[in-house]
């Protein structure tokens, strides 16, 4: 039971080719493309005013050195959205309930930070490690836990999605099982069940958008410490 349980998050292949990466290339196919008339169609000029209104809410608290971001990590929110609704259709596969693939988009992307804040203002990004006017004993000990709490950051970013998004496929993937299995025994159970697993696929959906938002979100802000 456990095996069967957790075995839709394996990554499939076919063939010996690994179908992750179709799954990643997948979303980029779904976007429509602009055209070269002077008004767009409906779904175009709803695809930019979201990217608008989420590139501003994002980026103003920001300086205008970190504007130069925007394409990226505003690519990068619409990536994920897009991977973690898709992974709520049936017999479909989600790349962001890995936590490899998490984490090889957190590190890169919270290393580059750290790296910008190191080279661009070296006193202020050290300055984070020792708060002023510590007493001379916590020193050290503030040293070290700064020092773990900024080594946690990718880590619990890629924690943080791969966790939410597994644990919302596994109840789906529970109280779906348990209605299939009471319809014949005990049918008003299973029709609750069933209203259960409608408003909890309601939830995933809010929790995939919402978890894409705070991944992006929680970058700017280390962004925002660094420049």
């Amino acid at each position: 039971m456990t095996l069967s349980l957790f075995n839709q998050f394996s990554s499939p292949s076919y063939l010996g080719i690994p179908l992750i990466l179709v799954a990643l290339s997948l979303p980029w196919i779904l976007f429509p493309t602009p055209s070269a008339r002077w008004l767009n169609n409906r779904v175009l000029t709803l695809q930019g005013w979201f990217i608008a209104r989420f590139t501003n809410q994002l980026f103003l608290p920001l300086n205008v050195g970190g504007h130069k971001w925007a394409p990226l990590l505003t690519s990068l929110m619409i990536f994920l959205l897009t991977l973690n609704m898709l992974g709520l259709m049936p017999y479909t596969f989600t790349p962001t309930t890995q936590l490899s693939l998490n984490l090889g988009i957190a590190v890169p992307l919270w290393l580059a930070t750290v790296i910008i804040g190191m080279r661009n203002q070296l006193t202020h990004a050290l300055g984070h490690f020792l708060p002023e006017g510590t007493p001379t004993l916590l020193i050290p000990v503030l040293i070290i836990i700064e020092t773990i709490s900024l080594f946690i950051r990718p880590l619990a970013l890629g924690v943080r999605l791969t966790a939410n998004l597994t644990a919302g496929h596994l109840l789906i993937h529970l109280i779906s099982s348990a209605s299939f299995v009471l319809f014949c025994t005990m049918p008003a159970v299973s029709i609750l069940t069933v209203a259960l697993l409608l408003m909890l696929t309601l939830l995933e959906v809010a929790v995939a958008m919402i978890q894409a938002y705070v991944f992006i979100l929680l970058l700017s802000l280390y962004l925002q410490e660094n420049i």
